[in-house]
C-alpha cells in the first residue's frame, strides 16, 4: 500500500504558512507505517515541540491506474479509480520540518514517521458525492478548528490523480490524502480530535497524555 499526499492544495492554508500558492500539484509520500492502527491513540513523538494537526479528505484507490491524464484527456471520472471517502490527519511536525526546509533537505522526517497518518471510517463514494462541493470539518477538544469544502481545493480530485499518476502507479488499496484547508495549528497531550465527513463522525483519536 502507498499512501501519496498533496501539499498546499488551499490557497488559504498555503497563505497561513507563508508559502507560495502551487502552480503543479505538490506530492508527497508516506510509508505504510505511518497509518495509526485502528482503535490506538497517538502520542506526540519525542524529536518534535511543535507537532501542528493537518485535517483533509481521504480518498481510497480501486483500480490501476497510470498517466490517467493522457487517457482521460477531457476530465478523470474519479469514480473509477476511487472507490471511497473518508477525513484524515496528516500530523507534521512542524519544527523539524521548517529547520529540514532551511536546509533544502526532504522533509518525510517531520511528515512521514510512524503513526503520522490518521484515518477514518470510509464512505462510499458516489456520483452524488462527487457533483457537489464536499464538506468536512476537524474540531479539536469539542471546537471546530478547520472547515473543508472541497470546492476550494487548488487541485481538484481529477487533478490529483492527473498529478500522482503521471510519475506513480496507483494500485487497489493505495490512499491519497488531498490537502489541508486553513486552520492548522498545535497538538498537546490529551487532546481529542474528531474528524467529521458531511456533519457525521468518522473518527474520535485520543492524544496521550
Amino acid at each position: 500500500m502507498s499512501i501519496f499526499c498533496i501539499g498546499r492544495n488551499y490557497v488559504e492554508h498555503a497563505h497561513e504558512l507563508g508559502n507560495e500558492v502551487p502552480t503543479s500539484a505538490i506530492i508527497f509520500m508516506k510509508p505504510d507505517a505511518a497509518l495509526l492502527p485502528k482503535g490506538e491513540n497517538f502520542s506526540i513523538p519525542s524529536f518534535t515541540n511543535d507537532l501542528h494537526f493537518e485535517g483533509e479528505l481521504v480518498l481510497r484507490v480501486s483500480k490501476k491506474g497510470k498517466n490517467l491524464a493522457a487517457q482521460h484527456p477531457y476530465g478523470i471520472p474519479v469514480i473509477e479509480y476511487c472507490d471511497a471517502i473518508s477525513v484524515g490527519i496528516d500530523f507534521t511536525a512542524r519544527d523539524l520540518q521548517n529547520k529540514l526546509k532551511e536546509k533544502g533537505l526532504p522533509w518525510e522526517k517531520a511528515k512521514a514517521f510512524d503513526n503520522a497518518a490518521i484515518l477514518g471510517e470510509w464512505h462510499p463514494l458516489t456520483a452524488e458525492i462527487l457533483a457537489g462541493p464536499i464538506h468536512y470539518t476537524l474540531s479539536k477538544n469539542g471546537t471546530t478548528v478547520q472547515t473543508g469544502d472541497s470546492s476550494l481545493m487548488i487541485f481538484p480530485l481529477d487533478k490529483i490523480l492527473a498529478g500522482i499518476t503521471e510519475y506513480f502507479t496507483i494500485y487497489p488499496g493505495d490512499l491519497i490524502y488531498t490537502g489541508t484547508p486553513a486552520g492548522v495549528g498545535p497538538t498537546a497531550k490529551g487532546d481529542v480530535f474528531e474528524g467529521f465527513f458531511e456533519g457525521q463522525s468518522v473518527f474520535s483519536l485520543k492524544v496521550n497524555s
